[in-house]
């Protein structure tokens, strides 16, 4: 007999990124030639002091048990770098090591929520926000981001979540933005500080795309007076110093909370390897330059598949402002074609031709309120990019193809037009 599962692994939703790649990679193992913009990954090597300092740490037997919350160096590496870097006013106390950023997300979950309690959420959001506010059998309270807005977060959302639902717990912000590459600016974080002030709400700002902003520059909430003991930060060595598979991240927050994170941390992974902390702690003390470099490379990118989706008929897409992502509103195209945008995106994938594809995401892979959209990453090489471009008009011209795909697939068929803004 098997065993029943439980009510939260029977609901339990992915991150629909991982998914489409696994299509992509089918499709690709078949001879498909497909260009892959659905993952958020770096198409660049790992930076040369992150390299060289995970060889010399195997090389110096850095490869046992090590403190739950991270190896001194690490934790005093990273607290200089937000100090130095964001203004954020932390010691070696205030830094968790993890394996990535997205772990600290359950951990802040942990860390603050009971059964019951309302945590508010941009929408559209990153996907595994959702599972981890409801493993606590806490509520998740949508609230919209607007592209009229720039998809930054509105403060009159914050106000009504504080004012109106019965147990306000916590928020969870993320900027720069994922999927829309919005960025909260100083006047909007100082706004939503002062709002939550001294209040027994917690913030959860989740900032992997720090050195990714076109416009200005990073600002961090944890900046902000007090911000410190309400609030975590986390921080991922994935895109700044493209080191996706070593999988490590930090935490910022309170000595308290910091300290109940690394006891999560021992009470579930033991540890982060010390031989992966110590690459990154030669990654923030060596690789400044080759990160800033290669973060321009990633503008120009973003900048050349922006200029390229505009110009492609019933496709909108905002300036560049953060993130490598671009999120352009199809919904004129989808409303025209009578499909979903993720069904548009899977079309572009697995049906618009035989030997070519696209892979991307629907806006409505990240909530309700990205209906209507797609996400594209830019990791891929810019002639990889350029032929997506040359390829999409060519695909939406194919209307019988889609037809019949839809035919095979009739779940991605548009049941009623999309709201034009």
């Amino acid at each position: 007999m098997t065993v029943q599962l439980s009510e939260f692994a029977r609901s339990l939703t992915v991150e629909t990124a991982f998914t489409v790649l696994a299509i992509a990679k089918s499709l690709k193992a078949n001879g498909k030639d497909v260009v892959e913009l659905e993952i958020g990954d770096s198409p660049f090597d790992s930076t040369a002091g992150a390299r060289d300092g995970g060889i010399e740490a195997i090389e110096n037997h850095q490869t046992h048990y090590c403190p739950s919350p991270g190896i001194p160096e690490f934790r005093q590496a990273a607290a200089k770098f937000v100090r130095s870097e964001f203004g954020i006013p932390a010691e070696a106390e205030n830094i968790v090591a993890g394996p990535g950023a997205k772990v600290f997300e359950q951990f802040f979950c942990e860390a603050v929520l009971n059964p019951g309690d309302g945590v508010l959420v941009f929408s559209p959001y990153f996907p595994t926000y959702v599972p981890n506010i409801e493993r606590r059998g806490a509520r998740a309270v949508m609230v919209a981001l607007r592209q009229s807005n720039g998809f930054r977060p509105d403060v009159a959302d914050i106000e009504r979540f504080l004012a109106e639902d019965p147990s306000p717990r916590a928020i969870l912000l993320n900027s720069p933005h994922n999927p829309t590459g919005g960025v909260a600016t100083e006047d909007d974080l100082s706004e939503i500080a002062d709002l939550i002030r001294g209040r027994d709400v917690a913030l959860f700002s989740d900032e992997p795309y720090c050195h990714m902003v076109w416009e200005g520059s990073h600002r961090s909430i944890l900046s902000q007076p007090g911000m410190m003991e309400q609030c975590v930060a986390a921080f991922t060595f994935s895109k700044s110093y493209s080191m996706s598979g070593w999988r490590l991240g930090f935490a910022v927050s309170s000595g308290q909370i910091a300290d109940a994170i690394g006891k999560m941390i021992n009470t579930t992974l033991s540890c982060t390897p010390p031989l992966v902390q110590l690459a990154g702690t030669a990654a923030l003390e060596r690789d400044h330059t080759e990160r800033d470099s290669t973060m321009l490379e990633f503008r120009d990118k973003v900048v050349l598949l922006t200029d390229g989706l505009n110009a492609i008929e019933g496709f909108n897409t905002l300036p560049p402002t953060a993130t490598f992502y671009v999120f352009p509103n199809v919904a004129p195209v989808c409303n025209r074609l009578g499909v979903t945008s993720h069904g548009l995106a899977l079309f572009l994938l697995e049906g618009a031709d035989e030997d070519f594809g696209i892979a991307c995401l629907g806006g409505e892979c990240f909530g309700e309120a990205g209906a209507g959209f797609l996400r594209f990453s830019c990791a891929e090489p810019n002639e990889r990019l350029r032929q997506a471009l040359e390829f999409i008009p060519v695909a939406l011209e194919r209307e019988d193809r889609l037809a019949a795909w839809l035919d095979r697939n009739p779940e991605h068929r548009l049941s009623e037009p999309y709201a034009l803004a």
